[in-house]
């Protein structure tokens, strides 16, 4: 089956694609997202589509419409249906023609996933579109796959972008500072996620055990821990991951320990964690390190510690009694790298 699947972002089509590839069904996606306002939020969500597409070896198409000026002069004055009368019509007919024009044999949307869109809508209006240009609308409830395809775009680094799309969706954000936490919508029921926060610690004693799983040597950890800052991510009061930060001088941080608890481990909570407390420290300070084994380099690049500083040979024969192993990886030398906290 040659499938046109209209993408409204990256994160949404996280599931709809391994969904579909599950099924052998190999989808392109088709940008056309003429709502997505202003300019900033447009242009981002349509790169970071790109990137992902690349990154997953997706075909993907980019049909270029800032709509900004036609988007308020249609929905101005029907603002409490311009998803359904406009939002929706504009994008996916769009879609539809440019399937039947190129030859596809079927057309879906990522919007299918979403628990906050009107879904029986929106499968109305494929229907009808489907009828009008005499072209197969494959329908896929992919809703409940929405949860895990929002984490798996944490995970990947994606840009998660906080409301629906258009100017009077963001509008709605500040009247409503957390309109996603609802049980029921749209008559679908999601389960609500229990609140993420993070906490500084008084009683760093108490967690040496975690400690211990990323830095096997009390004696290193006591070197260190008194006089650094340790803080915990937590869901609701159940704790998540732990990071350890020293202060080196009044501009600059080490990053000293970092761990997750390991039945939530390769779930993203540690670069959670750390880019809450770059975003919280960069107030005061200009750069933070982190010393890290080889295997480890890949990880810390990704969340912006790209400036190599030093190696320390032999660190981990000398300062440590038994040898220490990083997976398959014997470990010897300690090299480290920083991130610019002030860098945008």
């Amino acid at each position: 089956m040659k499938l046109l699947m209209h993408t409204c972002c990256a994160p949404c089509s996280v599931y709809c694609i391994e969904s579909l590839r599950n099924e052998r069904i190999e989808p392109v996606l088709y940008w056309y997202n003429p709502n997505i306002h202003p300019y900033i939020e447009y242009k981002t969500r349509r790169d970071t589509l790109k990137e992902y597409s690349k990154m997953i070896n997706a075909q993907a198409i980019f049909d270029e419409e800032y709509g900004l000026d036609n988007f308020c002069k249609n929905v101005i004055n029907d603002l409490e249906n311009r998803c359904v009368n406009y939002c929706y019509k504009v994008r996916l007919e769009k879609t539809v023609q440019y399937a039947k024009e190129k030859g596809y044999d079927a057309f879906t949307s990522t919007l299918f996933v979403s628990p906050y869109q009107k879904h029986e809508e929106l499968k109305k209006l494929c229907e009808q579109l489907a009828q009008k240009y005499d072209i197969q609308f494959l329908y896929r409830d992919f809703r409940v796959g929405f949860r895990e395809g929002q984490a798996k775009a944490r995970e990947l680094g994606l840009y998660m972008q906080k409301y629906c799309g258009c100017i009077f969706s963001e509008e709605m954000r500040y009247y409503n500072r957390n309109p996603i936490q609802t049980s029921n919508t749209n008559g679908y029921e999601i389960p609500k996620e229990p609140r993420m926060q993070v906490k500084k610690i008084e009683n760093k004693e108490d967690y040496i055990d975690l400690l211990l799983e990323a830095d096997p040597s009390k004696d290193m950890i006591h070197k260190y821990l008194n006089d650094s800052d340790v803080y915990a991510l937590k869901k609701e009061d159940e704790l998540i991951s732990i990071a350890v930060i020293l202060h080196i001088d009044r501009k600059t941080l080490e990053l000293k320990n970092i761990v997750t608890k390991e039945n939530y481990r390769n779930k993203g909570y540690a670069k959670t964690l750390l880019k809450s407390l770059c975003g919280n420290y960069k107030q005061k300070y200009d750069r933070m390190l982190v010393g890290t084994t080889e295997n480890n380099i890949p990880f810390y690049v990704k969340q912006g510690f790209d400036k190599y500083e030093k190696t320390i040979k032999n660190f981990f024969i000398d300062n440590y009694k038994e040898e220490i192993k990083d997976g398959e990886l014997t470990c010897t030398d300690l090299i480290y790298y920083s991130k610019d906290l002030k860098k945008k």
